[in-house]
């Protein structure tokens, strides 16, 4: 098929890069010409693993193009991919013009057969709106559908070509048809294909992620409350993980969830229950959890300096909101690097990636070190905020003699607790018993 991809983003890009790497004939629109000519080179301005690869490869094949003129990208499309970015406004709820703009933009030069595709997260109601755009610019009426994305920053790839589901929402079956065609590369693991109509493809996107995001503060709530009754939440997990209707999956105790989807999706889908009249308990209550757990570590630094932090000095092991992405957005490590700064305490940071995304907040502000070891050396405390496996199995002995004093706050408890007792290390994580 003809493929066009409207947003050279994070979902945009890999979107188009694995339609491409399964024989599809991809153009990826983008309105920032520098971004264009960037990828045109080979430069992916994103880390995501194997993307980079995946792109140039297909490039050179010739599947996979880039482009900034909305005429020549959609002009020969079968399916045309909305992509862009539904930021989040100041009450929570999802700005939709950029899915507007695009719609108005591209809607006199689409193909008379082409079908629109939403990928965008977007609030319930948004399709029904996408075609009234797409009719008022085309003249016509215009096929479309809702395809949310379930990508994991870090495993997106993966994601992608070996999904846990394909959901499709779609009025019409000849639509839906389309799409189970595209999407059969990716489904001969016998994963389901499930149509729907558009309003619940639109909620089921925002219903998972505040899911997962409510696991997530539940556990770091339950780990607070363990540190109160001297029990271990490392124990208490694997006490419920096992029962089969709870499971493992998200119930890591840190410092919160950060991110471009649960923080927004959270609040977008709290805001449209307020619209409709309906008090979201729930939701606002893991948007409130996972705001008070980001200050989690700079607490417990702040208590143990008896809150004389200015002058002293803070290693720092991770910025970035997770593993194997340079995603600093939300990132709970900017937290703990603005609270730390601004009780007169100074940084020395290492992340594998995210440095230079962090350089542009903070400039010459804080410290960044190439190696791991270099952010400890002679800090008065090791933070730790992101859980890259580099940073799982470290020489105890050697940070030991880099740090001034062997304290360590993990916020992604990685280290066993009688493991940095036995090393000489006082050992600070969170919800367990040697926290304080």
């Amino acid at each position: 098929m003809n493929i066009s991809i409207i947003g050279a983003g994070y979902v945009g890009l890999v979107t188009g890069a694995c339609l491409a790497d399964s024989g599809n004939d991809v153009t990826c629109l983008d309105n920032d010409p520098n971004k264009v000519a960037r990828l045109r080179n080979g430069d992916v301005p994103i880390y995501e693993p194997g993307l980079s690869e995946l792109i140039k490869n297909n490039t050179r094949a010739g599947r996979l193009r880039f482009i900034d003129d909305p005429a020549k990208a959609v002009s020969n499309a079968d399916c045309v991919f909305i992509c862009v970015g539904t930021p989040q406004r100041e009450d929570g709820s999802a700005n939709l013009d950029y899915v507007r703009d695009c719609c108005l933009t591209m809607g006199p030069h689409l193909p008379k057969d082409a079908i629109v595709v939403v990928k965008s997260t977007v609030p319930v109601g948004t399709n029904r709106k996408v075609a009234a755009w797409l009719k008022e610019a085309a003249g016509r009426d215009v096929p479309t559908a809702s395809n949310p994305e379930f990508l994991k920053e870090g495993a997106a790839i993966d994601d992608f070509t070996k999904p846990d589901r394909i959901v499709v929402g779609a009025d019409s079956e000849d639509v839906i048809d389309v799409l189970r065609e595209l999407y059969r590369p990716f489904l001969r693991t016998e994963h389901p294909f499930l149509a729907m109509d558009t309003e619940s493809a639109e909620m089921t996107k925002y219903v998972a992620n505040c899911m997962l995001a409510t696991k997530i503060s539940f556990i770091n709530e339950m780990a607070n409350l363990s540190e109160l009754v001297g029990a271990d939440i490392n124990e208490v997990r694997r006490g419920i993980g096992f029962d089969a209707r709870i499971g493992f999956q998200f119930l890591f105790p840190g410092v919160g969830y950060g991110g471009s989807c649960f923080p927004k999706d959270v609040r977008a889908l709290a805001s449209l229950a307020e619209a409709y009249g309906m008090e979201p308990r729930i939701l606002r209550s893991v948007d409130a959890v996972n705001d008070a757990q980001k200050e989690t570590l700079f607490r417990k630094v702040h208590s143990y300096f008896d809150g004389k932090l200015e002058g002293k000095t803070i290693g720092v092991w991770g910025l970035s909101f997770k593993p194997k992405t340079d995603d600093i957005r939300e990132a709970p490590a900017l937290v703990f690097v603005n609270q730390i700064l601004a009780a007169g305490g100074m940084i020395r940071v290492n992340d594998p990636v995210a440095e230079e995304n962090v350089r542009a907040i903070y400039e010459d502000r804080i410290v960044y070190c190439p190696d791991r070891y270099e952010a400890a050396d002679g800090a008065d405390a090791l933070a730790i905020l992101t859980e890259w496996n580099e940073f799982r199995t470290p020489d105890l002995d050697y940070l030991k003699r880099k740090l001034k004093n062997a304290v360590v706050f993990d916020g992604r408890n990685l280290y066993d607790p009688k493991t940095m007792a036995k090393a000489g290390f006082q050992y600070y994580g969170v919800g367990l018993r040697s926290s304080p």
